[in-house]
Formats: C-alpha cells, sequence, structure tokens
C-alpha cells in the first residue's frame, strides 16, 4: 500500500480536533473513498514546533522511507516567535531535501503548504493584524520559491484561510486553530497535487 508522511506542527497534527479531522487523514480518507489506496498517514509534527525542532523531530522519529506521498507545512510558530527569515529559508530547505529523501528522490511526490493567516483569528485581536498577515506573506514566499526550486507541489491553504477563518465554525475553542471543517477545505485543496504526486488522473 502507498504510504504518506506528513511533516508540521499543530496545522498538521490537528490540535483541538479528533485525529480523524486532521486534514492529513482527511485527505487520506477521500482519496481512499475514491479507491485509492494509501495508508493513514505517518504523522511527524508536535504543536508549537518551529523549522529547527521540526528538523530535531524527525531525526529523534527517524521515519523509514520511501513514502509515496510527503507533505510539509512548518513555519507558523517562526513567525509568531519573530524568527529571522534568513534563518527561516536555511532551515526550511534542509527540511524540504529531507521531504525529498523520504519520497525516494522524486520531488513530484512532495506536497508543500502554506502557512495560514492566524491573523484573522479571534486570537489576534488586539494585535498587529497587518503585520501578521504582512510576515506570513514573506515566510509563504520562502517556502514557495524553494518548492518551486524544487519541483515539489505549492497547496496555497493562505486564501481559504483568510476567507473563513474569523467564523466560529472554522476554529476549535481556542480561537486560533482550525476545527475539523476548515480542515476539509485544505484536504480539498490538496487532493489534485496529491493525485498528481501518486501519479493519478484527476477523475
Amino acid at each position: 500500500m502507498r504510504r504518506f508522511l506528513a511533516l508540521g506542527d499543530s496545522y498538521t497534527i490537528g490540535e483541538g480536533v479528533a485525529p480523524a479531522e486532521s486534514w492529513p487523514t482527511r485527505l487520506q480518507a477521500s482519496l481512499a473513498a475514491s479507491g485509492i489506496e494509501l495508508a493513514p498517514p505517518e504523522i511527524v509534527a508536535t504543536t508549537g514546533w518551529t523549522t529547527g525542532e521540526l528538523l530535531t523531530g524527525i531525526a529523534a522519529a527517524a521515519p523509514a522511507g520511501p513514502f509515496e506521498l510527503v507533505s510539509l507545512l512548518i513555519g507558523v510558530n517562526n513567525q509568531y516567535r519573530g524568527g529571522l527569515l534568513g534563518e527561516y529559508r536555511a532551515e526550511f530547505r534542509k527540511l524540504l531535501e529531507r521531504a525529498i529523501a523520504f519520497a525516494g528522490g522524486r520531488s513530484r511526490r512532495v506536497l508543500v503548504l502554506a502557512i495560514p493567516d492566524w491573523s484573522v483569528t479571534p486570537f489576534a485581536e488586539g494585535r498587529d493584524q497587518g503585520a501578521i498577515a504582512a510576515q506570513i506573506d514573506r515566510f509563504n514566499d520562502v517556502a514557495r520559491r524553494e518548492a518551486a526550486e524544487r519541483r515539489a507541489a505549492w497547496v496555497d491553504v493562505t486564501p481559504v484561510s483568510r476567507r473563513l477563518g474569523h467564523l466560529a465554525e472554522y476554529l476549535v475553542a481556542d480561537g486560533l486553530h482550525p476545527s475539523g471543517r476548515m480542515y476539509a477545505e485544505w484536504a480539498r485543496l490538496a487532493e489534485p497535487a496529491a493525485l498528481a504526486a501518486l501519479g493519478i488522473a484527476k477523475r
């Protein structure tokens, strides 16, 4: 059976939702419902992780490839903690190289998801929301360029996060993290890229 490795932080593990509600598990289930065999995702992710902490987490977890599908979504905690863009670029590049290696050296099997914009959430009220959004755009520009350079797929979930991320039904109780309903949107956006990564024509 095809294997799926999901790398990231709270947005990958699904902070505040049941495991079945996370976007990687929703994607796997959607593909399975269409008759596409993909094992439940192996997830290396923890709430709060930065790029550097994900590198350490991967070394500790030591997932054994190759995987037919690998996803990478990381960087919001770099932005939240005021991390330097240059440091993010260097560490993200290492992570993307690791992701490609886990995918058997085939970059087309790797999905890079954009960082969602948490500035629209209730959690961001009282903060400089415009500055947060601008910072996220800069971090995403780095990730998008690195993905393009290595020919990994880019899945842009930022627009839907900005459009729906202020609505209660798209958030869990903390007013910050996405609900299963938002993760369903992300899985829908990721599915065409996942099909292409698996070499399956879109139906």
